[in-house]
């Protein structure tokens, strides 16, 4: 699964929630956090083109190894450039395993406000050069499997319809209750719950 969107959409909370739904059913599963990943596996590069695309190109390989092995991996990682995400999905889907790309949305001025540190302000400001979606470029997915307005939408909402996509593609076991086999607590209805406009900001 391949969580994609702009610093602070809440692409790391999803992760993290799905994770531990995932293993709930019984699924090993692992997380790589775009933050994480440059701390450790992408220590030194920077954020030109090339970094940011080799940065992916790793994140994409590490999927590729858990993926064989019996692992679903969740990357949560803003990876800007959709090239190289597609890239990524053409790898993983040779090796016969499938890509599920989820696009976290979130418009600048709603990050902007989220935003404690004020890197966005400055990024708008012209304070910061090079900071994705403001200075630099950040390519919106063509088709994505799940789109996620996380600016109007409850996390428990964007976590139901993720784990539902999921179902539907039979890659998650469903609940069993009493015998009986159902998807994912009913947090959503026939036709999926009204928006709601006052939520939580996702970090």
């Amino acid at each position: 699964m391949w969580l994609t969107g702009l610093s602070g959409a809440g692409k790391t909370t999803l992760a993290g929630l799905l994770e531990r739904e995932m293993r709930a059913r019984g699924l090993a599963v692992e997380v790589l956090d775009g933050d994480e990943i440059r701390t450790n596996l992408s220590k030194g590069l920077g954020f030109s083109k090339e970094d940011r695309d080799t940065n992916i190109r790793r994140i994409g390989y590490v999927c590729r190894l858990l993926s064989r092995n019996g692992v679903a991996a969740i990357s949560a990682a803003i990876s800007p450039y959709r090239e190289v995400r597609d890239e990524v999905r053409r790898l993983v889907e040779a090796d016969g395993a499938t890509f599920v790309e989820v696009f976290v949305k979130c418009p600048i001025e709603v990050l902007a406000e989220r935003d404690v540190k004020g890197l966005y302000k400055k990024a708008l400001a012209g304070e910061l050069k090079g900071f994705t979606g403001v200075s630099d470029p950040y390519e919106e997915p063509l088709a994505p499997e799940v789109v996620i307005e996380s600016n109007r939408e409850t996390v428990e909402f964007s976590v139901t319809k993720i784990l539902r996509e999921l179902e539907q593609r039979k890659l998650l076991p469903e609940i069993e209750v009493d015998g009986r086999s159902i998807t994912v607590k009913p947090t959503l209805n026939a036709e999926g719950l009204d928006l709601l406009t006052d939520v939580p900001a996702l970090a």
